[in-house]
């Protein structure tokens, strides 16, 4: 009940998406996000924001809300869907209920390295991907770079899969991820990200996975003094639009949009590169310890999840086998 309140008073907050100043039309567009201010990728929204101004002439505005002000990120997503909010940001496993497609990049040690990764995203499969879920009403813009996932913990480093045995990991609510945690031997347990913190205090998980940014910014650190890089998985951002706003620009306009979601994915790259190597100093700053187990262990524990996908879902062993073969 609480949430459905939560949920109207946002509605009611807001009522109106497109306004209009009493001297000139000015088309203005909500987006909300989960991350803190301090994150590359609310940076990278705010340069969307300017390079759309400015490649309109100041006749489109993009207002961005971060920290969850407008709500979690299934929330946010729920609200593009009706039209009641314009852009969001969210992790692509926020979106494998609304595009199964997408689940595929919650497939643990999918990619080789970096190279990989943008032959995949800024590809053809890509694009598919970004237009996965406009049957939802909601279409993907461009991809963020969020880094690799690694483990952290309170009380001792991940070595290998069995010092997962008998831990809480926090995961984000994605069957995938849920899969993954299950099959190297932890207990998966999903909490919103704005829980997280004091979820780890008070010892309702023992542990999380998240990239370097992330668990700095969140200050995650403070409590979980082990981050083991294993770098299990490579889950992207997505920047997306509600259909129903997309389809009230005229063409011009959705070209404006869509080029200043391209740029600021370069501008957000760029950040973010900076960022990881920032957010590893200060971890390392504040006592965290930093390890680097082998990952061999961990792939040959995730195997089965391959071996299920290909049995129960041939369509995604199908899109497994495309990203897996895509080479530079």
């Amino acid at each position: 009940m609480n949430n459905r309140i939560f949920q109207a008073l946002i509605l009611l907050s807001i009522v109106f998406l497109w306004s209009c100043k009493s001297d000139s039309r000015v088309k203005i567009i909500k987006m909300g996000h989960a991350q803190v201010t301090a994150h590359p990728v609310h940076n990278a929204m705010v340069y969307l924001a300017e390079r759309l101004e400015e490649k309109s002439s100041g006749r489109i505005k993009v207002k961005v809300y971060p920290n969850q002000q407008l709500g979690t990120e299934r929330e946010l997503l729920e609200l593009l869907q009706i039209g009641s909010l314009g852009m969001t940001k969210v992790s692509a496993a926020s979106l494998e209920a609304f595009s199964p497609e997408i689940s595929v990049f919650g497939v643990p040690f999918l990619f080789r390295d970096d190279e990989h990764v943008n032959q995949v995203l800024y590809g053809e499969i890509g694009k598919e991907l970004l237009l996965s879920c406009e049957k939802f009403w909601l279409r993907g813009l461009c991809f963020y770079d969020a880094g690799k996932r690694s483990f952290y913990t309170k009380d001792k480093p991940v070595e290998t899969p069995a010092d997962l045995t008998g831990l809480k990991i926090r995961v984000q609510e994605s069957k995938m991820a849920i899969n993954m945690i299950r099959a190297m031997g932890g207990s998966p347990t999903p909490v919103a990200y704005g829980e997280l913190y004091t979820a780890l205090q008070q010892g309702i998980v023992d542990a999380a996975e998240n990239n370097p940014p992330s668990f700095y910014n969140s200050r995650h650190y403070e409590v979980c003094k082990f981050y083991s890089i294993d770098e299990h998985t490579m889950v992207p951002d997505v920047v997306l639009v509600s259909t129903k706003v997309w389809e009230n620009l005229d063409p011009e306009e959705q070209v404006w949009l869509q080029e200043a979601a391209d740029e600021s994915a370069v501008y957000q790259a760029k950040l973010w590169k900076e960022s990881v190597e920032e957010s590893m100093r200060e971890v390392q700053k504040a006592g965290v310890q930093v390890s680097y187990p082998k990952k061999e262990p961990f792939l040959e524990q995730v195997k089965s999840i391959y071996d299920a996908i290909r049995n129960e879902n041939p369509a995604l062993g199908k899109l497994i086998d495309r990203i897996q073969n895509t080479r530079s």
